[in-house]
């Protein structure tokens, strides 16, 4: 009878499946000799029974009784290993689904008995094993080809994987992020904080959500928005993963609209502060023009050849020109929004027209004892433009400078012509100046820039300033004003090189340049 050598008998006793010893003892019977635990319980029979011999046809049914022993009798005859199939067992919560039956062959050539060891049902595993490999596969898709950028770091920050997705949006190769501090990439002014916060999420397995700035390649600095969340694997390791998505062109799109909401609540101040003054300035003209009016109709003085009429007619006129300006302002601004303004273009003498403006306006400053003198370049000044736009640009930037220059100041025109034959002139008062943040405003059409209540009616329109810059572009040159608070204004005015007309040295001519 076989016997196992007892330094294998624990081993033979433990095998993690059913294992047994058969022996032929002729006339087809087959008897066990041997069983291991797991086989004891297949069996349903005791171990203290082992080494006695049990049919066994005693310990199993009668179908799988007759195939185990035709499997023996293939093994007899041909001497050579068996697989056995079986109805799927469950001994000691080990599936089994067949046996592997070994003819171990004495001295003699014959068989002496046979080693059979039950074969696990591996079905269990190779599904689980290939739903593993399917759901790995299916999340490095995901990860692959996310458009949003996903980078894995370890405890230590340092980044063990990042996607396509996150190095095609910052910039960097997958080679200088791996093993790379995380804290590397985001701005230095974000970093004790994405240090601090990544301790406390990779310690507690929390997630979190927010803002950070980070660095591209190109040094730029991208705003993105992230999650980030920790996984903990096996063996207490922990990995936490964020995605990232750029946001700068959200940002900017909101910080567009945040000016541009700015810009359009402005402008309905300013408008809405126009139509205020408007009701100041068109009613001041009226009320003179009507009352004279009224007063020379009713004779109040006598007949209409009295010398105060003469007065009258003058302020008439007066409030008249004041209020026929106000309503050109409007249209001229009016039709250069729309885009329906043309050039009326002539060819002039810009000295003479600048000098006509500063003795028209003579009066005031002096009735105001302001100094307003003009210095010119000896070079020709000879332009093509439009004669009545160009006037009225130096009437509302010298105007302007009068009306904000204090008893005693002076206003200087300075009028060069580069070396690149452009027309510079530029109108320099001693006024308050203007504010530095204020001065686009007041180039915005109605944007009046005063230190007094908003609601106090401002005198003039507010269309000048931009009024002089339309129709400065409209000639393709530029004002540019220059000022500060306390310190004065200087506004210059630019004339394109293609404005000029040479005059002929010889002759005196004028020519083309």
């Amino acid at each position: 009878m076989p016997q196992i050598e007892p330094q294998y008998k624990k081993l033979f006793d433990k095998m993690p499946v059913p294992r047994f010893i058969v022996t032929a003892e002729g006339d087809g019977k087959y008897m066990l000799r041997q069983v291991n635990e797991l086989a004891a319980q297949y069996f349903d029979i005791p171990l203290n029974k082992d080494g006695q011999g049990i049919n066994i046809r005693k310990c199993l049914d009668h179908d799988n009784a007759i195939h185990f022993e035709q499997s023996f009798e293939v093994c007899l005859d041909k001497k050579r290993p068996v697989t056995i199939q079986t109805l799927p067992l469950v001994p000691g919560n080990i599936r089994i689904y067949g046996f592997y039956i070994t003819p171990i062959i004495g001295e003699t050539g014959e068989v002496e008995f046979f080693d059979v060891i039950g074969q696990m049902d591996v079905t269990d595993q190779s599904i689980l094993q290939r739903e593993r490999d399917d759901a790995i596969s299916l999340l490095t898709s995901i990860f692959d080809v996310s458009e949003v950028g996903i980078v894995v770091t370890d405890h230590n920050r340092h980044i063990v994987r990042v996607n396509e997705s996150f190095i095609r949006t910052f910039g960097w190769e997958r080679d200088e992020l791996l093993n790379e501090d995380l804290s590397g990439l985001v701005t230095p002014d974000e970093r004790e904080a994405v240090r601090d916060s990544y301790s406390t999420f990779i310690a507690s397995g929390g997630r979190s959500s927010g803002e950070m700035k980070i660095i591209r390649k190109d040094g730029s600095i991208a705003a993105a928005l992230f999650t980030t969340a920790t996984m903990e694997l096996s063996q207490g390791r922990r990995f936490q993963i964020t995605t990232v998505m750029d946001i700068t062109l959200r940002k900017q799109m909101e910080h567009s609209l945040r000016v541009a909401k700015d810009q359009a609540d402005s402008s309905n101040r300013s408008k809405s502060l126009f139509l205020a003054n408007m009701s100041h300035e068109l009613r001041t003209p009226l009320n003179a023009i009507i009352g004279f009016s009224e007063m020379m109709i009713a004779e109040t003085f006598g007949a209409l050849g009295h010398e105060k009429y003469k007065e009258y007619l003058t302020d008439v006129h007066s409030s008249a020109e004041h209020l026929l300006g106000i309503i050109n302002e409007v249209l001229d601004m009016s039709k250069i929004e729309a885009g329906r303004i043309e050039l009326d273009e002539d060819k002039i003498d810009m000295k003479e027209l600048i000098e006509s403006v500063t003795r028209m306006l003579d009066s005031r400053a002096f009735g105001n004892d302001i100094v307003l003198e003009s210095d010119m370049d000896e070079k020709p000044m000879i332009m093509f433009v439009d004669p009545r736009l160009i006037r009225q640009v130096f009437i509302n930037i010298i105007g302007n400078a009068l009306k904000f220059s204090k008893t005693g100041d002076a206003v200087h025109v300075i009028a060069t012509i580069t070396d690149e034959d452009e027309l510079i002139v530029k109108v320099i008062d001693q006024g308050k100046g203007i504010p530095e943040d204020k001065i686009d405003q007041a180039l915005e059409p109605f944007g009046q820039i005063s230190e007094s209540d908003e609601a106090e009616p401002k005198q003039g329109t507010g269309l000048g300033l931009p009024l002089a810059k339309a129709m400065m572009q409209l000639h393709g040159g530029s004002l540019d004003i220059i000022s500060k608070e306390g310190e004065g204004t200087t506004v210059v005015l630019a004339f394109p090189q293609n404005r000029m007309i040479k005059a002929n040295v010889e002759t005196g001519l004028a020519g083309n340049a």
